[in-house]
């Protein structure tokens, strides 16, 4: 697609949004990976509100276990927009919310920039603190049978919720992180930081390479989600959830 064949899509694609229609079936199977990140960008570059800027970035399908739920096989890139920011302990309304379910993540904030090319070591180097998270999904089409449509769609992201932050002189190795994921006091997972690509950062270093392909950089002062430790959950009316990773702090978050 072309310049003006991907603004006339971002254009359709947020019409489409406005009626509640995220994945426009006009759309199936009409899209490849790299349109799709392309229609996501101009989508973002036509909303003028302030709530609708960009904050940074997250990094999806990097756990084996969540590749292996939505059968796919290397991760995916979002954006994180301002108004998806909530504290630890927010409450959401289900009525507010498409389908969701959450992800437990560790968020790191930059800062410094990280070019495309960067090591893990680089940007441990930019870490300016990270954050105990949650990302908030919402399953708004068929993911695995329309990834394209997905990714045009900001990959199911809807919200972010952090803990309290730590700087990077207090963390402890991130590979070996383990997370405990809680649903109303129940244990509902385990998992470690090394099933997100071996490492989180090797999810920045990633992303830092993929960006550079659609002619974006990691800057000082984007926040990163990095990628679950465990597979995706649902979340129902009702429902608290909390993760706690060892060493970094806990995040909780609930549904009325």
């Amino acid at each position: 697609m072309d310049q003006a064949e991907i603004q006339a899509a971002a254009a359709a694609f947020e019409a489409a949004a406005a009626q509640g229609e995220y994945f426009p079936q006009a759309w199936f199977d009409r899209l490849a990976v790299d349109d799709a990140y392309r229609i996501l960008l101009a989508r973002l570059r036509l909303r003028s509100s302030a709530a609708a800027r960009r904050v940074g970035w997250k990094v999806g399908l990097t756990a084996r276990a969540i590749q292996e739920q939505f059968g796919v096989h290397e991760p995916v890139f979002g954006c994180l927009l301002a108004d998806g920011l909530k504290p630890s302990g927010h409450v959401f309304s289900r009525d507010e919310l498409i389908e969701p379910g959450f992800e437990n993540e560790l968020c790191i904030v930059l800062g410094r920039d990280v070019p495309p090319g960067a090591t893990r070591e680089d940007v441990a180097a930019a870490v300016a603190r990270i954050h105990p998270a949650f990302e908030i999904i919402e399953t708004r089409g068929d993911l695995t049978r329309q990834l394209a449509l997905a990714l045009a769609d900001n990959a199911q992201q809807k919200a972010f919720v952090l803990g309290p932050p730590v700087g990077p002189e207090a963390l402890p190795e991130l590979s070996k992180v383990e997370a405990r994921v809680l649903i109303n006091g129940a244990e509902a997972a385990t998992g470690r930081g090394d099933a997100v690509l071996g490492h989180p950062y090797n999810a920045v270093t990633w992303l830092a390479g993929k960006l550079a392909e659609f002619g974006e950089r990691l800057r000082a002062g984007d926040t990163i989600m990095s990628g679950s430790f465990t597979r995706q959950f649902p979340l129902n009316r009702g429902d608290r959830a909390e993760c706690a990773f060892a060493g970094i702090g806990s995040v909780a978050t609930s549904v009325t």
